[in-house]
């Protein structure tokens, strides 16, 4: 919907296929960064975008068995809005849909679902969709594939799909919010499972992050099993889980890191989740993939006005998109080591002393405001000049680095006390 918007604005026609009738899907990834919101800034359209009923997250925190401590602080960034949006995504896809309807080169077709592609003499040259009336080919000088994780296209296109190991899952629910409770988003870690708790006004969007393919068991427990479960990691959250009285009520993200080895082929770019799938771990997915679209308007609105989207050219926009993504799934995957840890400590947790250590050193929170709020190699809008909130890349990079480092002590820590207390 991205990319739609800036190619349109440029004059580029540009068809968006969406296979549902609404964009109203639930447990989708809500958090709009500052990085996002900087973009919004430079098209001029932050201010309508703010006037869409959101939540606005200025800092995180943690309980990591008895330790409690401050993760990154919004409030610190050089950026017009210092603060993740938390925003339903079903209304940020409208927002933007209704801005790029403005143009007359955009079309939007709700109800269609790309199948397959359309080829001619090796080469991509549209796609295969259903609608309600029928299957019909829709015809395109470039193909861009933004259908997520289980891309179509790029299963059709045959691209090599290197996948990461990932041993965690994500259980979403709701729980109802108290106005005494934190304003910040707070994860909590104990009792080999670890709970994040999203302020969403009056209710809790909650993740309860559980061993991978293990979904089967907790359900044989019982639902009784599972409130206990909630109660036991967060008792401040008292009976609130009760209120959990099916499993319908619980949805399962099947969480994987992988990424494509080439995105690109004649006639055919991937970009976001179907280039690179992210980890719930940060809540970057999103802001990811609006990087790629922006730096694919970037690159491509002059070669698709003069025809001549060559293969050179496409992969000029994994060159420039594939570093953030490994850079940021190399976290993502230390990050889950560190919480792989925690499920194999099944009593109550100790945390590491180096977790301590690096909380309590001033400057760490603004550091991971920066990191994760910012990201690696953020994107510019090349029509718009740059301003003094812009930093070289090293500095993301090397933050998300010492990070990595980070998260390696501690997971490391875990093992040796784990070990210590099964001998």
């Amino acid at each position: 919907m991205m990319l739609g918007y800036l190619l349109a604005r440029k004059n580029i026609q540009v068809t968006v296929l969406e296979k549902h009738k609404d964009f109203n899907r639930d447990f989708r990834g809500d958090t709009v960064h500052p990085s996002t919101l900087e973009l919004m800034n430079q098209l001029g359209i932050l201010e309508d975008f703010l006037k869409v009923p959101h939540q606005e997250l200025t800092s995180a925190g943690g309980i990591v068995g008895d330790f409690s401590f401050t993760g990154p602080n919004f409030r610190s960034l050089r950026t017009r809005c210092r603060f993740v949006a938390l925003m339903p995504q079903w209304d940020f896809l409208n927002f933007l849909a209704e801005k790029a309807r403005q143009f007359p080169c955009f079309q939007l077709l709700m109800k269609h679902e790309a199948t397959d592609l359309a080829m001619d003499t090796g080469r991509v040259v549209g796609v295969k969709a259903t609608s309600p009336e029928g299957v019909n080919e829709i015809r395109a000088d470039l193909v861009i594939a933004c259908d997520g994780r289980h891309s179509r296209m790029r299963e059709a296109a045959g691209f090599t799909v290197h996948e990461m190991g990932v041993p965690i899952d994500v259980l979403w629910f709701r729980m109802s919010r108290n106005e005494t409770d934190p304003d910040e988003l707070l994860g909590n870690a104990n009792y080999g499972r670890a709970l994040v708790l999203i302020n969403r006004g009056d209710y809790f969007q909650a993740g309860l992050i559980i061993r991978k393919g293990s979904f089967d068991e907790l359900k044989r427990a019982g639902l009784a099993s599972f409130q206990n479960e909630l109660r036991r990691i967060a008792p401040y959250l008292g009976d609130r889980p009760a209120e959990i009285q099916d499993w319908e009520q619980v949805k399962l993200l099947s969480v994987q890191i992988n990424r494509l080895l080439r995105w690109h082929r004649p006639g055919l770019l991937c970009i976001g989740d179907a280039a690179h799938a992210m980890s719930p771990v940060g809540g970057v997915g999103i802001n990811l993939a609006i990087q790629d679209a922006v730096a694919t308007a970037n690159l491509l609105t002059e070669p698709l006005r003069q025809g001549a989207v060559t293969e050179r050219v496409l992969s000029r926009v994994q060159c420039r998109r594939e570093f953030p993504a490994r850079v940021t799934q190399r976290v993502q995957v230390l990050a889950h080591r560190g919480l792989e840890a925690v499920f194999k400590t099944p009593g109550e947790f100790k945390a590491p002393w180096q977790l301590k250590f690096i909380t309590s050193v001033p400057g760490v929170p603004a550091l991971l405001a920066r990191a994760i709020g910012i990201g690696v190699r953020p994107e510019r809008i090349k029509d718009e000049p740059l301003d003094q909130t812009e930093r070289p890349i090293w500095i993301p990079a090397a933050l998300t680095c010492a990070g990595a480092v980070v998260a390696l002590l501690v997971a490391g820590s875990m093992r040796r006390s784990r070990r210590r207390a099964q001998s």
